[in-house]
């Protein structure tokens, strides 16, 4: 299967270049299909994650009403998930099925002088080789290095802006947590992409470059509505009360 997934992505990579006729578009172009495809999945992850928001209070009410009673805890978040339709890993799949793609797409990538023998791998002289790392051009000289610097910078950045970006939905403990993750992922960033091919740094930058305009521009009208959607559903649900039966005494028999 793995195999699979790497050979249909080889086929469209020739197939773009046979018209595109430079390596770095090729990339571009391919980096866009694969997130075109994988939008629909994105999306039912974000109102998965919006829905999550709004059930977060019921939740957390469960978990404190039923906290000394772990059994009944969870059979009741159980009942509560069942009741509002609603898979708490539903956010998580969509993630899961991306994953072999883009895992099977850096493969392709990072072995390009080896699924395209005796080929010459350029971005219109901007990037002269696609095949070489920031790392090894470093030890040409500043000059020669510096396109791939850019590219290794970018790729840095454009990696936390959707966490930072993330970190405004989210309020106390959860947004610094993520903060901090951003602030810590910058440097672990430079050290990784120093060894990373350019054509799968320029994959990382387009790829998250997409990523940053569909949160700003599709993805947080998505959650908004699948908030307002929500909450408007809760809001006109029928109203449950908990009704906790006491167990009668038997009356006490007078005695004669």
């Amino acid at each position: 299967m793995w195999d699979a997934i790497v050979n249909i992505l080889f086929q469209i990579l020739k197939f773009i270049q046979s018209f595109a006729t430079d390596w770095g578009l090729s990339i571009i172009i391919l980096t866009i299909i694969v997130r075109l495809i994988l939008t629909p999945l994105v999306l039912k992850s974000t109102k998965s994650t919006a829905r999550m928001q709004v059930l977060q209070p019921k939740l957390m009410e469960i978990q404190e009403r039923y906290a000394d009673d772990p059994q009944r805890q969870a059979e009741e978040m159980q009942k509560f998930y069942a009741e509002n339709k609603f898979n708490p890993l539903g956010g998580c799949l969509p993630l899961l099925i991306q994953m072999p793609i883009l895992i099977a797409l850096f493969t392709l990538l990072r072995g390009l002088d080896t699924y395209f023998e005796g080929q010459t791998f350029s971005f219109y002289n901007i990037l002269p080789n696609l095949t070489t790392t920031p790392g090894a051009m470093w030890s040409q000289g500043f000059m020669a290095a510096l396109p791939y610097l850019i590219s290794l910078v970018l790729f840095a950045l454009l990696t936390i802006i959707p966490t930072l970006y993330q970190s405004r939905n989210q309020t106390g403990a959860q947004a610094s947590s993520m903060r901090t993750m951003s602030i810590v992922m910058s440097p672990m960033m430079l050290w990784m992409g120093w060894n990373l091919p350019a054509g799968v740094l320029l994959y990382y930058d387009v790829s998250t470059l997409w990523q940053v305009v569909q949160q700003v521009f599709v993805t947080r009208h998505v959650m908004e509505k699948a908030k307002a959607e929500e909450e408007a559903r809760l809001a006109n649900a029928p109203i449950e009360v908990d009704v906790v039966r006491r167990e009668r005494k038997a009356r006490p028999h007078k005695k004669n």
